[in-house]
């Protein structure tokens, strides 16, 4: 129940209650014992509901907040972005035995070439203290007869507007995992007829995981550029459990030397 819904009569009847309680406090000292019982009956039926109130409540404000989009950003960053799935619930959840090409919201897309899939996702809300995005996503991997195994994001065309080769795009992610295993980063960036194509590892073994494509290293047609997208993938999958808990970009300048 939120302030604005509270009716006149609600708010009468709040201070009604905190004035009989105040009330009942100064007078608990001197009152009749049969009076003091009754008394202390009603404040444990109370005190009962307040608790699962504040249990709620506070499980709830603690939570990152739904829609949020904050996060470190790189000094001189000109665009940056995280992904609908980590920031706000989807219409559906999750999916059992996922199919090749299977789209979670309208950015994120499972790529595999198992025959029989035993791979499931799902959209999880996030109630660490240290997790900046609302969600996560959580895969589970079982038998995996195929060859590769792959999370595509769609980055916007904000991504693209204005993008030089002078440009770094940064990729951050928090990732815990079942057992070890590597996970690629393939930036992929289609100019007119040619697509350019930078790959990196992701540093596991560090606390703040995250990668930089430089695109000085490319030959970009910045006149051109029509879509960017990056290729999460997964080696060795099998048996796993892959939890992401944040995925965001950044785009920034390189530093001039």
């Amino acid at each position: 129940m939120s302030q604005e819904r509270w009716s006149f009569l609600d708010r009468l009847a709040y201070r009604s209650s905190l004035t009989l309680w105040s009330r009942a406090v100064r007078t608990a000292k001197s009152a009749d014992l049969s009076d003091l019982r009754l008394v202390r009956d009603r404040a444990r039926k109370l005190r009962q509901k307040l608790n699962e109130l504040l249990q709620v409540a506070d499980t709830r404000l603690a939570l990152p907040r739904i829609g949020s989009s904050a996060f470190p950003k790189p000094g001189g960053t000109d665009w940056f972005w995280r992904p609908n799935l980590w920031r706000g619930p989807l219409d559906i959840k999750g999916a059992s035995s996922v199919e090749s090409k299977t789209a979670f919201g309208d950015e994120v897309t499972l790529f595999h070439d198992c025959r029989l899939s035993e791979l499931t996702l799902r959209q999880l809300r996030n109630q660490r203290e240290v997790d900046l995005a609302p969600y996560g996503l959580r895969m589970d991997v079982f038998r995996f007869d195929g060859s590769f195994l792959s999370v595509v994001v769609e980055l916007p065309p904000e991504a693209c507007n204005g993008l030089k080769r002078r440009h770094l795009i940064r990729l951050d992610t928090i990732v815990e995992l079942e057992k070890p295993l590597e996970i690629f980063a393939r930036l992929n960036i289609r100019h007119g007829p040619n697509t350019e194509q930078i790959v990196r590892e992701l540093p596991l073994e560090d606390d703040n995981v995250f990668v930089e494509f430089d695109l000085a290293y490319t030959k970009l047609n910045e006149k051109r550029v029509e879509r960017m997208w990056v290729d999460l993938i997964f080696e060795g999958p099998e048996m796993n459990q892959v939890t992401m808990r944040d995925v965001t970009f950044a785009r920034y300048p390189r530093a001039e030397l």
